[in-house]
């Protein structure tokens, strides 16, 4: 149980990248009072709780529906997430785990970027969404495992929301060079972790593993 909460734990602040999404939400709270950096902040990470609250629980049921098996879900999730840490690596900024530039302008002229672009895609994105419900399906219902990534996903969520609140002073103290070599770093971990993914589930759809 405890290495499967480490496991669970570096998998996902490495998906996250909490270091990551301080420069972004920087940006676009500058000029902005503290109050409103604050309170999108807050708001932010919430909403993101409840999104991936609502995936971890229901993502099994959605596969379910859709006739896919783990095993496929396993391929196509870590194909998504080799694609993500590719990105990391590379130090640039996608669609697939952050906001476009049109994005960007768009929120710059919101009054609450809480929801967009800050819950989705910055802190809930899809990337975590699908690393969430991999592990729900490691767990395979067994209600301490469970807890664990329940446990774990909230650990995180606070540790983003820490980052956020402090993301002017983290930008001043690392800067955006700094901020890029956490993620390469972190990006090269989500590449070995996505291709295990994809190697667990072409093992597992060989084997003629059953429908989730």
């Amino acid at each position: 149980m405890y290495e499967f909460a480490i496991n669970a734990f570096v998998i996902l602040f490495v998906v996250t990248d909490p270091v990551g999404v301080a420069p972004v939400f920087a940006a676009l709270c500058q000029g902005a009072p503290k109050n409103y950096a604050r309170t999108m902040a807050i708001k932010g990470t919430a909403i993101s709780g409840l999104i991936l609250l609502f995936f971890m629980f229901g993502g099994h049921a959605l596969l379910n529906a859709l006739g896919i098996s783990l095993d496929a879900f396993r391929i196509a999730g870590g194909f998504f997430l080799f694609l993500i840490s590719i990105d990391m690596v590379m130090a640039r900024q996608s669609g697939i785990r952050s906001t476009t530039p049109s994005e960007r302008e768009e929120a710059s002229h919101k009054d609450d970027i809480s929801v967009f672009p800050l819950a989705i895609p910055l802190i809930a994105g899809p990337g975590t969404m699908t690393t969430l419900l991999l592990m729900m399906g490691e767990a395979n219902g067994q209600v301490p495992y469970i807890f664990t990534i329940l446990a774990v996903m909230i650990s995180i969520l606070l540790i983003v929301l820490l980052s956020l609140l402090t993301a002017t002073r983290l930008m001043k103290l690392i800067g955006e060079t700094g901020s890029n070599v956490v993620s390469r770093i972190l990006g090269l971990l989500l590449a070995a972790l996505a291709v295990q993914y994809m190697a667990d589930g072409i093992i597992g759809s060989f084997s003629g593993a059953p429908l989730v």
